[in-house]
C-alpha cells in the first residue's frame, strides 16, 4: 500500500469516527428529549384528579384557554411585523450603516432574557398605559421576544433561495412585489414555519415576562360573552394566568391549596403536549401549502 492509499484510508477512517460521534451527540439528545418528556407526561398522567381539566379554581381549563389565546394573539402581531422586516432586509434594504444598525438591534434584542422584557412590559404597557395586567400586555411583551426570530428566519430563508427564482420571475414579466409575494415568500413556507413554531413554543412556555404583564389571576364567566366585561374569556384587556405561569404559582405559592402539586404536575404535561400538537399541526399545514405551491 502506497502513501496515497494509507492517507485515503486515515480520511476514511476519521469520517467514518467522526458521523459515529454526530450521530451519537444527535442520538443523546434525542433519547434525553423523549426521556424528558415521558417523564413530564407520566406524571402528569398520575396526577390527574376529577375535575382538574374543569374551568373551576382547582382546574386548568381557564389557565390553557389563556395560553392558547395569548400566543394567538402574539402571534397575529408578530408574525406580519417580522416577515415584513426579515423581507425588507433580504430584499429591499442597501447595505448602509441603518442596515447594519437594523441588523444589531435585532440580534440585541433576540438575546435579552425574558425577565427584562416583562419589565419593559410592566413599565410601557402597564404603568405607562395605566392598565391593569391584561393579556394585550402580556402578547405584546412575547411579541417583543417572537419579531426577532421571525425577522431573522425570514432574512435568511429568501437569501437561501437560489437566485433563478427571483431572475425567472422577473424575466417573464413579473414585478419585483409580484415575485416576492407569488414566488419567493411561497418558497420560504417551510423555514418561516419553523421559526413560527419556535416562536410558538417560547410562547407557551414563557412564565417570566407575562408574570409582570398578563397578570397572576384569571376570572372568567363563560355564561358572559359581552367581549367589554372584565370576566369575559374573549375580552383581551382582562388578566390571564397562563399554564407555565400557573406551574409556577402552584409550585411557589400553592400550599393553600390541596391539589398544588398534582396541578403543577397536570399542568407541565399539558404544555408539553401542547407544543408537540401545535407542531405537528404547523407541519401539516406547512406541507400542504408547499405541495400546493410547487404542484404536486
Amino acid at each position: 500500500m502506497n502513501e496515497r492509499d494509507a492517507r485515503h484510508n486515515r480520511v476514511k477512517n476519521m469520517n467514518r469516527f467522526m458521523t459515529g460521534v454526530f450521530y451519537g451527540v444527535g442520538g443523546f439528545f434525542i433519547l434525553l428529549l423523549i426521556v424528558l418528556a415521558a417523564y413530564i407526561v407520566i406524571q402528569g398522567i398520575r396526577s390527574i384528579y376529577p375535575g382538574v381539566f374543569g374551568f373551576t379554581r382547582n382546574g386548568i381549563g381557564n389557565q390553557f384557554f389563556n395560553t392558547v389565546y395569548l400566543v394567538l394573539i402574539a402571534l397575529v402581531i408578530s408574525t406580519p411585523l417580522g416577515i415584513a422586516a426579515g423581507v425588507y432586509l433580504a430584499e429591499y434594504a442597501k447595505q448602509s450603516k441603518l442596515t447594519e444598525l437594523i441588523t444589531m438591534s435585532i440580534e440585541a434584542l433576540s438575546s435579552l432574557p425574558s425577565i427584562v422584557i416583562g419589565l419593559f412590559g410592566y413599565l410601557v404597557f402597564i404603568l405607562m398605559t395605566g392598565m391593569k395586567w391584561n393579556l394585550i400586555a402580556g402578547a405584546l411583551a412575547v411579541t417583543i421576544m417572537s419579531i426577532p426570530l421571525i425577522t431573522t428566519t425570514t432574512r435568511d430563508a429568501l437569501k437561501a433561495l437560489p437566485p433563478d427564482y427571483k431572475s425567472s420571475s422577473i424575466g417573464l414579466g413579473a414585478t419585483r412585489w409580484q415575485t416576492m409575494w407569488h414566488v419567493l415568500l411561497p418558497a420560504c413556507v417551510p423555514r418561516i414555519v419553523t421559526g413560527i413554531i419556535l416562536v410558538a413554543g417560547r410562547g407557551f412556555g414563557e412564565a417570566a415576562a407575562l408574570m409582570y404583564t398578563a397578570g397572576q389571576s384569571t376570572i372568567i364567566n363563560w355564561s358572559n360573552w359581552d367581549i367589554t366585561s372584565p370576566t369575559c374569556a374573549l375580552n383581551p384587556f382582562r388578566p390571564g394566568e397562563t399554564l407555565a405561569l400557573h406551574v409556577w404559582v402552584m409550585r411557589t405559592e400553592g400550599s393553600m391549596n390541596p391539589h398544588s402539586t398534582d396541578i403543577a404536575n397536570v399542568s407541565s404535561a399539558v404544555l408539553i403536549l401542547l407544543v408537540l400538537g401545535f407542531n405537528l399541526l404547523a407541519r401539516y399545514l406547512s406541507r400542504r401549502i408547499d405541495r400546493r405551491n410547487t404542484g404536486q
